[in-house]
């Protein structure tokens, strides 16, 4: 039976990228799709972010591959398209978020020599902290939200991120603010006690403002960086600077039902419908949903490569390139075909000439 890959466009740039990653992954495997809707488009259809059918659709699925939410259109004071995204995560209780941010031999702000060995995996806490504390509320003159924190939430993330560490360099740096936050104090305390049952990995904690800084100037120190929701999803942004571009970076979402994947970039309206988007952070996504999601970590490195190849030659504007969103697309495949075509090659002997 063929798995089923729930699709969810979404909003902006969402569909155009989409369609880049289902590309290559049906190069890789037969799958079967199912649409649904999600986000603004959602609203448009529904006037519900997440609707009913659509998480049925997710659960029925083996992975979630979303394109991208939310939009100025939907900035009033109805529903608005990422809390669609939040209640999804809810639902299916993916509470750990993966990022990776390897570089890939792009331009980046940053010196070569910094980058150069940068390979950074932030392990983000999805269902924590201060996203959905209650309570939360705003009026004319005030507005308040709550950072709320527990041990369960702290203790399954931390073990995703010390199973993560074990697969890479052994290393954890965990990220709070101990010194001001009790919620960071109850996290410090939890994130030492799990990491007394990986013995050979080795922690540290940083302080967020600090590790700001050290992400920056020495990224290439880091392995493993396990974060709280806020500090997860601003320091995995920050990684962009890493590899060159917000728009290269995938993630996959982890836990209890249907593991979710989608590029790190938002919906971009500015450049939807142009074809100059960066498919990259999908079309890694797409990497990460067939190790994580499909138990095919062989065709995800076969992705990874010929990403790696393909950005050797062609590269969209924001990567300083002038190719198009179908190029690129287009580069990954010629060179997926060619190493899948090595790798299952039979040998040939040409013998000695005369």
């Amino acid at each position: 039976m063929l798995p089923t890959i729930t699709v969810l466009r979404g909003d902006g740039v969402g569909p155009e990228v989409i369609e880049s990653a289902l590309s290559v992954l049906g190069a890789c495997l037969p799958v079967k799709l199912k649409e649904a809707s999600v986000g603004g488009e959602a609203i448009e259809a529904t006037g519900d972010p997440l609707p009913p059918e659509t998480l049925a659709a997710c659960r029925e699925g083996q992975a979630v591959l979303l394109g991208a939410v939310g939009g100025p259109r939907w900035e009033g004071d109805g529903p608005r398209p990422e809390e669609g995204l939040l209640r999804l995560r809810r639902e299916l209780g993916l509470y750990a978020n993966l990022r990776p941010a390897k570089y890939l031999g792009l331009p980046t702000p940053l010196h070569e020599s910094l980058v150069r060995q940068a390979d950074v995996l932030v392990v983000r806490d999805l269902l924590g902290g201060v996203y959905f504390g209650e309570p939360r509320g705003s009026n004319p003159d005030e507005a308040f939200n709550t950072w709320r924190q527990t041990r369960e939430q702290t203790t399954r993330v931390a073990h995703a991120g010390f199973r993560e560490a074990r697969r890479r360099r052994r290393r954890v740096t965990s990220v709070d603010k101990a010194n001001v936050l009790e919620a960071s104090r109850l996290w410090r305390t939890v994130v030492t006690d799990v990491g007394k049952q990986y013995p050979d990995v080795e922690l540290e904690h940083r302080y967020i403002d600090a590790m700001s800084f050290d992400l920056i100037k020495s990224p290439q120190r880091f392995d493993v960086v396990l974060c709280e929701n806020l500090f997860g999803d601003i320091l995995s942004d920050e990684a962009g600077a890493i590899v060159g571009s917000i728009g290269v970076l995938p993630s996959a979402s982890i836990g209890q039902e249907t593991p979710l994947f989608e590029p790190v970039h938002g919906s971009a309206p500015t450049l939807a419908g142009r074809g100059i988007v960066n498919p990259t952070g999908a079309i890694l996504s797409v990497a990460m949903l067939l190790e994580y999601g499909l138990g095919r970590p062989d065709l995800a490195r076969s992705v990874e490569r010929a990403v790696l190849e393909a950005l050797r030659e062609t590269r969209t504007p924001d990567i300083g390139g002038s190719s198009t969103t179908a190029e690129v697309t287009g580069a990954v495949h010629r060179h997926l075909a060619w190493l899948r075509w090595q790798e299952t090659a039979e040998p040939v002997a040409y013998g000695w000439g005369v």
